[in-house]
């Protein structure tokens, strides 16, 4: 290890969340090496440009400060391996699509190739670190592939989930809620969990980095993205009545948010919610209680995952049936393709569901979005009669409706007039994200549909 360094750190894995955990680290810890490899040359060749390959707020100065400084990106996996003393592991681990769990269980033959990896390559004792989401007990797992070695080595496993949120990952990595640290209960264990806490000890204060035995911090991430996917759903489920019954899911979420048992975060109604991790994740608690012989508990959580997706479909479904039963040929501008803003990210984004469905009864859909389009080409190149647009006034010209999807600040700000004339009457828009002015888009023309709130028109006679 190079001398000018207290500590060598390597992460394998430069995706979303590999890239920006170590770029902060390397910020805040001036004095640690930090180095975050990658079989995709591609992807480390923008990590040391001007356009890093993924968008999030903040993240270009942070990696411009500690890039070339203590923090690298390589695709010599092998030699940074071998010099690295902490090896996080941030691969990606999605839901398995075969076999015994396919459809619930996490794919982790990725990750055992790592492990594998960090054996074949390693000359001296590690600190391994879980930073993908996996299965509890995988740490147990993780310590038998590694130290099943013949070369005298031994590897400590540390459980270390990220709790982030795209678009504001460097915010939530800065002023961490808290940072979790798992070890085995033994000697080794605890004395490499204390090495983790001092690294992170840099800058979050210390009562915010919990300790707990590595099994309870693998559960407490999944737990979390579980609890969070099941708020959503629930005032989801609940918007639906609301449009039934004429009440106001905003005025009911303001209300309940209140109650400081509950609180307002996550309460926001929506077309549904997306991501890498809420589906994936609770998909894996439902398979890990079905594989413990817990059904009801299993069914709980499924059910979780069952009402996003009713959700997206009611969506589709009351576009549909709002445009007169069919959009067959009719130009509908969706704005909006990421899951969420302030990211690139589309990722089991409600917005592909919504265009799959939308393309299977024939609408002519032309998508924008600032910063996703690239991977919305992507996911829809299967697809005809789609076209992309960044510039919304563009998207939204000629077409029969409008829809938000996600929710980017600059939709609140457009110019709703301007799109109103340049589309065909009777105009339409409907709200996936509830962030519009309602009454404002009313009084231009607008017939305006929202999530958990009765829709508001201009007449109650549908014509083609």
């Amino acid at each position: 290890m190079t001398k000018q360094f207290e500590t060598n750190i390597l992460c394998i894995g430069a995706g979303y969340v590999g890239g920006p955990t170590m770029a902060v680290i390397a910020q805040k810890c001036p004095k640690v090496k930090v180095c975050v490899v990658d079989i995709n040359k591609t992807r480390i060749d923008a990590w040391n440009s001007e356009n890093l390959p993924i968008y999030e707020p903040g993240l270009d100065e942070v990696v411009k400060e500690a890039r070339g400084r203590n923090l690298f990106f390589s695709t010599e996996i092998d030699k940074e391996i071998a010099d690295a003393e902490i090896i996080f592991v941030s691969v990606n681990t999605p839901t398995k699509q075969y076999g015994i769990g396919a459809g619930k269980a996490s794919d982790l033959q990725y990750w055992e190739k790592t492990a594998r990896s960090i054996v074949a390559a390693s000359n001296t004792n590690k600190i391994i670190v879980e930073k993908s989401t996996l299965p509890v007990r995988t740490a147990e797992a993780m310590e038998r592939v590694l130290n099943s070695n013949d070369k005298g080595l031994h590897f400590e496993v540390l459980s270390n989930p990220e709790f982030l949120a795209e678009g504001t990952a460097i915010a939530d990595l800065h002023n961490p809620d808290r940072v979790l640290i798992g070890s085995m209960e033994t000697e080794t264990g605890i004395k490499a969990r204390k090495k983790l806490f001092d690294i992170y000890a840099n800058w979050v204060p210390q009562e915010k980095i919990v300790t707990s035995n590595v099994w309870s911090a693998e559960l407490t991430k999944l737990t979390a993205n579980a609890f969070l996917a099941q708020r959503i759903s629930s005032v989801n489920a609940i918007s639906a009545l609301c449009e039934a019954t004429k009440a106001d899911v905003k005025e009911i979420s303001r209300a309940i948010g209140m109650d400081t048992r509950i609180g307002a975060k996550f309460l926001n109604a929506s077309v549904g919610f997306g991501g890498s991790c809420f589906k994936k994740d609770v998909l894996n608690l439902v398979y890990i209680a079905e594989s413990n012989g817990l059904p009801e508990v299993a069914q709980y959580w499924e059910w979780v995952i069952k009402m996003n997706e009713y959700q997206e479909t009611r969506f589709v479904e009351n576009m549909i049936k709002a445009m007169f039963n069919t959009v067959a040929n009719k130009k509908i501008a969706l704005l909006g393709f990421a899951f969420k803003k302030d990211t690139g990210d589309t990722r089991e984004t409600p917005a592909l569901f919504v265009s799959k469905k939308l393309a299977e009864e024939r609408a002519l859909i032309t998508i924008s979005d600032p910063k996703a389009l690239e991977n919305a080409k992507t996911d829809l190149k299967d697809l005809s009669g789609i076209s992309y647009e960044i510039d919304p006034y563009v998207a939204s010209r000629d077409s029969h409706a409008v829809a938000v999807l996600t929710e980017w600040d600059l939709y609140k700000t457009l110019d709703y007039e301007k799109i109103y004339k340049s589309m065909v009457k009777p105009a339409m828009i409907f709200d996936g994200r509830n962030i519009l002015d309602h009454q404002k888009l009313f009084e231009i023309g607008f017939d305006v549909y929202r999530i958990g709130k009765q829709a508001l028109l201009h007449s109650e006679t549908a014509f083609i």
